[in-house]
């Protein structure tokens, strides 16, 4: 046991508390705030408004569904593709492990909501004029920096490789 307590798992655990709490934190807030003002818009602004809504599908309300069944299917889908996630932080070092550890504690994030609200709560609504941007959270961002960096080091490998088999 204790020779897991090192350094290392010490800021992994951290990360994922922070990322988490954060998460937590803006959500519950912007909840609270919402029922206070008796509103799920809660800022408007030229390029950003705060307009809660409850997302009961997957990443920015894809797959939304009003049956229940369905929406435990696609939880318990979720859940073990966190897993996934989980083992392959495991295995990873580095800036892949970083990265992986900002999906993993994102994607927690957004499982809690889908356990404990039956659907995530969005708030963040990017926009310019007319056209809006998928509503989002604090996970989602977590989550799709992880993804882009992921896709950024898998690039520089790649031309890494492609560079080392010419010479």
């Amino acid at each position: 046991m204790v020779k897991y307590l090192n350094k290392s798992f010490i800021l992994n655990f951290l990360i994922i508390l922070s990322i988490f709490g954060l998460d937590r934190f803006t959500k519950v807030h912007v909840i609270s705030v919402s029922e206070k003002n008796l509103s799920s818009e809660l800022f408007v602004s030229k390029y950003l408004n705060i307009n809660l809504t409850f997302n009961e599908g997957i990443a920015f309300g894809l797959l939304s569904f009003d049956q229940s069944h369905t929406y435990n299917i696609l939880t318990i889908l979720i859940a073990a593709v966190i897993l996934i996630i989980f083992f392959m932080t495991l295995k990873s070092n580095g800036i892949k492990r970083y990265s992986f550890l900002m999906i993993f504690s994102g994607a927690l994030g957004n499982l809690y909501d889908r356990i404990f609200f039956k659907a995530v709560p969005d708030f963040i609504d990017f926009h310019i004029g007319n056209f809006h941007w998928f509503i989002f959270n604090v996970s989602d961002i977590f989550i799709s920096l992880g993804v882009l960096f992921l896709i950024l080091l898998e690039l520089i490998d790649n031309q890494k490789n492609g560079t080392d088999e010419k010479n």
